[in-house]
């Protein structure tokens, strides 16, 4: 029987106390009862993922194992470890039964049994009020804190102050840090200045080895700027000067995954909560001339420049470091260049990229022309998905298979006839008759998990061959134009159906992403979270 472990817990705290290892340890001491053993690989964990949310790599994989019908069974200590809300619950455990994998909770066995669905309904529906009663307590108390200006805002001082180091969240314990409100004074300072900007800033303080913030050698441009707009350095400290979103975008599409990070979305200053007063760096009157000028440089910034035409602007990326590059014009020379090769301040390493200048013609119209290929011959593409899919086999090859497995089946019923006839004669004895029964049944069985493996795949099957009919629809429909589109109509083609383009020296890889319904032609592939899920690093090259 093929075993599996699901251990969950919620904050960074649990994980420190070890509550996750309390939870492996009751599962192998119930695996020890019920002499089960259980692989390595088959042991799920969600180290500070909350339970209100299914998006947690842990439970991603399990439910990828299910789905492939990996497993039989699944050893949870309590229903609440798997979801808090009673809807995530019953999606889960249908899911779970969908695949032919049991799900049983330690602290309260369930079955199918009425009663106990009752229990787990009841259950669910506890945990699911207790967690909002709880968020939203913390939320309201949090709140009433902080209007009440004894609780500061921050998790860590923002530079220039310092905090009181038995009461860290006490807004009568903040206090100036000479040195680094010197600096803060220094930059308001010296960003007033004729022809100042914030590159010119970073590059002095880098000349005068003033580490940032982060105590790295340079200062980054976001850091100043962040510095720069904070009101906090006026004197009044503000809450809720922001507030978060789910982010929209993927934050790159060739650097390691990681947990996504909220968008951050300013306020308008009638919002904010004013919490304490903090000794001032800036007055007033200098900060809002700091603003204005940010405005105004930032209105007039160089990437507004839209005078020359790049057909894969924002999605070429170098093989070398894997960073992003930029689309710049030299004479009358257009080139895509590594943003490794950019100022220190802007790559944030001491040594440039090695990687060489990028000819934008050459490669826009190498991509257009392999773009256009793709377009008219889509059974590269069907092929493409097979292979993502595993699907080499035919349906011929499928009915067959079914046969073969009905045939199987058969001739194991027709010796479990045989044996128990053979028991009724009296020719041969009741142990051994069991025996024998038991192995037939482990092979029938055996036999039925063959057929319900097949079924998925034949239906894995159908859903490939629809999306395949539906993406040669798109392509067919694209191809008939494309010798008469526009330049603004191939950038929008560019967009919709290509990743990103990997530029290692000679070696040109291309992404693809192909719309597989009419809806999903309106929506680029970079504003999916999809890429939390699955690697971008494993897409094959086209």
């Amino acid at each position: 029987m093929r075993i599996a472990l699901y251990l969950r817990v919620s904050t960074t705290n649990q994980r420190q106390a070890q509550t996750i290892e309390q939870q492996l340890d009751q599962l192998q001491h119930a695996l020890e009862e019920r002499q089960w053993t259980v692989a390595q690989a088959h042991i799920f964990r969600d180290d500070g993922f909350s339970g209100a949310s299914l998006k947690r790599p842990g439970l991603d994989r399990l439910r990828d194992c299910v789905r492939n019908r990996e497993l039989d069974v699944v050893l949870i200590t309590a229903p609440d470890r798997l979801a808090r809300h009673y809807i995530h619950q019953m999606v889960l455990l249908e899911e779970f039964e969908r695949g032919g994998c049991q799900v049983e909770f330690l602290e309260r066995p369930m079955s199918q049994d009425p009663h106990d669905q009752l229990v787990l309904q009841i259950r669910s529906a506890v945990a699911e009020y207790e967690r909002t009663l709880i968020t939203e307590r913390m939320r309201r108390g949090r709140l009433m804190k902080l209007r009440a200006g004894t609780l500061l805002p921050w998790t860590h001082p923002l530079y220039g102050y310092r905090v009181h180091p038995d009461r860290p969240r006490d807004p009568s314990g903040v206090t100036l840090d000479p040195a680094e409100g010197a600096i803060v004074a220094e930059l308001f300072a010296g960003y007033l200045e004729q022809d100042m900007s914030l590159h010119r800033l970073s590059r002095s303080l880098h000349e005068r080895g003033i580490p940032s913030p982060t105590n790295k050698p340079w200062w980054g441009l976001a850091t100043i700027r962040g510095l720069l707009t904070n009101p906090t350095y006026t004197g009044t400290l503000y809450s809720r000067r922001v507030h978060y979103r789910a982010p929209q975008i993927r934050r790159s599409a060739t650097h390691p995954l990681g947990r996504p990070h909220e968008t951050a979305i300013p306020l308008s200053p009638e919002e904010w909560i004013p919490v304490a007063q903090v000794p001032a760096i800036v007055s007033h009157e200098q900060f809002e001339r700091v603003q204005a000028k940010l405005a105004h440089n930032q209105s007039f910034a160089r990437r507004h420049n839209t005078a020359h035409h790049y057909l894969l602007r924002s999605l070429v990326s170098c093989g070398r470091c894997l960073r992003a590059c930029t689309a710049r014009t030299a004479g009358k020379y257009g080139y895509y260049l590594c943003s490794g090769k950019a100022k220190p301040m802007h790559r944030g390493t001491e040594s440039p990229c090695e990687a060489r200048f990028i000819p934008a013609a050459q490669l826009d119209e190498v991509v257009w022309k392999d773009l256009c290929e793709v377009l008219t011959h889509p059974d590269q593409i069907c092929l493409a998905l097979e292979r993502a899919h595993g699907g080499h086999w035919l349906p011929q090859e499928l009915q067959s298979r079914r046969e073969h497995l009905r045939k199987a089946r058969h001739h194991l019923e027709q010796q479990r006839d045989r044996l128990t006839e053979a028991y009724l004669q009296g020719i041969i004895p009741l142990a051994e008759y069991e025996r024998r029964r038991r192995d037939l049944e482990q092979k029938m069985e055996a036999i039925g998990q063959m057929e319900a493996q097949l079924l998925t795949q034949a239906h894995n099957q159908e859903h490939i061959a629809q999306l395949a009919l539906s993406m040669t629809a798109f392509c067919q429909r694209v191809q008939q134009g494309l010798a008469q589109v526009t330049w603004e109509q191939k950038r929008q083609l560019v967009e919709l159906l290509v990743d990103r383009v990997v530029v290692t020296d000679d070696h040109v890889e291309i992404r693809y992403v192909i719309p597989t319904s009419p809806a999903s032609e309106h929506v680029r592939f970079c504003h999916l979270r999809t890429d939390y899920f699955s690697d971008p690093g494993l897409i094959q090259p086209s």
